[in-house]
């Protein structure tokens, strides 16, 4: 980008800004079909975003947009003041309701914001209980965003909750702006034509993934200079790269994370071994989880710790039998522009993007070699892993070595110091 273009956008009225955002998340992101439906779900402090998203949809086409916000205020009320069995509950109906959209065609799209620290304060086993039971409810519609067989993305906005834990040394309205300029640089929507920089980003990406799908590599091996990660982790039988954009089962052309830098595949469920300790602190579902180090043999967890959010951690590989396997991992350079940055975002969409990565629980079907069509036990069979959670945790760094290896145990330098070799 050049300094003229970036000049350029920061002259621009702040809902210019947002609109251009908007444009992309539905362009790109979602690849929105004249007559399509759209389901989104945002915090109330994204309003203004959601309302961009909103007319932009309206724009390409879309038949109709159907929203719901979360409202931090009336979360805490729930832990402050339900009975003891409402933490057992998810509306079905609801989600049934959201599963059926997606059947008939809808595309999703979240807004992501929330105050990372949210449910730091309150009992891990309420937290863990409420989002088992949500998990369990919206199985039927998340296997078909896992599947990728409609058209989904994520993006994020800047909430004042969220800005305060980012910059916690500015005042709030800075920090909000500060915020803002970060997710505007890091979803690439600052230069003259952001529609053609994320086409173009998109390529570079797929050039990425072909190289990886060539060598048919039979698992990869994260150690760093310190000595505090060596994993190995294998990878499922017909194991596809994927990364950047993807062809939804509805023909839609979608590109699931804004922002994204990740190549990513499905490990084997069965074939991780060693120790492996996280570089970024984890926020999950409002809990802040800091200092993960996991010991894993023959694919499972083993020992879990953590400097903070430890009761959290285990509560969450306890969810079910899958939670305590992996169901993703990525590749992600540190010379990425979000890791570039310096900013620690407490929010999985970026810090993933951030850092090579590796995800505890579901896997993506897409990432098997013809996998959208087989059934649980196929891709099982497979490695493909199970579970009522996915959920991402940054390994990578600036002193992280990757090697992929063959099925002689031969390796070959990915990355080195963090960077592709």
């Amino acid at each position: 980008m050049s300094n003229a273009a970036a000049s350029t956008f920061s002259a621009l009225p702040f809902n210019q800004k947002l609109d251009r955002l908007a444009e992309v998340a539905i362009r790109i992101g979602l690849g929105l079909r004249e007559g399509q439906e759209l389901f989104m779900t945002a915090p109330t402090d994204a309003m203004p975003l959601a309302r961009k998203i909103t007319e932009q949809a309206y724009k390409a086409g879309a038949k109709l947009v159907t929203t719901i916000y979360s409202d931090d205020a009336a979360t805490l009320a729930r832990y402050a003041h339900a009975p003891e069995e409402s933490f057992d509950y998810a509306p079905q109906w609801l989600y049934d309701g959201i599963a059926a959209a997606f059947k008939s065609g809808a595309a999703r799209l979240a807004v992501t914001g929330a105050n990372p620290a949210l449910l730091a304060g309150q009992d891990p086993k309420k937290v863990s209980r409420a989002n088992k039971a949500t998990s369990i409810a919206y199985k039927p519609a998340l296997e078909l965003i896992t599947r990728h067989e409609i058209n989904w993305t994520i993006v994020a906005a800047a909430t004042p909750a969220w800005a305060a834990m980012v910059f916690p040394n500015d005042p709030i309205e800075l920090a909000t702006d500060r915020l803002w300029d970060a997710i505007f640089a890091t979803s690439r929507i600052t230069s003259d034509d952001p529609v053609a920089a994320w086409k173009q980003h998109g390529e570079n990406l797929k050039q990425r993934v072909d190289f990886l799908n060539n060598k048919r590599f039979h698992s990869l091996r994260f150690h760093n200079d310190e000595g505090t990660t060596d994993l190995t982790v294998g990878l499922a039988d017909q194991h596809l790269w994927a990364g950047g954009g993807t062809t939804a089962g509805n023909g839609i052309y979608c590109q699931p994370n804004i922002p994204t830098e990740e190549c990513f595949t499905t490990p084997h469920k069965d074939r991780v071994n060693g120790f492996v300790t996280a570089s970024k602190p984890l926020s999950n579902q409002g809990s802040l989880i800091e200092n993960i180090r996991c010991e894993f043999a023959n694919g499972k967890i083993v020992k879990a710790t953590a400097s903070n959010g430890e009761a959290a951690l285990n509560q969450l590989i306890s969810t079910d039998d899958g939670a305590r396997k992996l169901g993703e991992v990525a590749l992600v350079p540190h010379n990425s522009p979000i890791a570039q940055s310096g900013i620690l975002f407490w929010n999985t969409l970026f810090d993933e993007n951030a850092a090579s990565h590796i995800a505890l629980g579901q896997a993506y079907s897409t990432c098997l070699i013809g996998g959208e069509h087989m059934s649980s036990e196929e891709l099982a069979k497979l490695g493909a892993n199970e579970s009522l959670i996915h959920v991402d945790w940054m390994i990578g760094s600036a002193t992280m070595n990757v090697d992929g290896l063959d099925n002689n145990g031969n390796a070959q330098p990915l990355m080195r110091q963090g960077t592709w070799a």
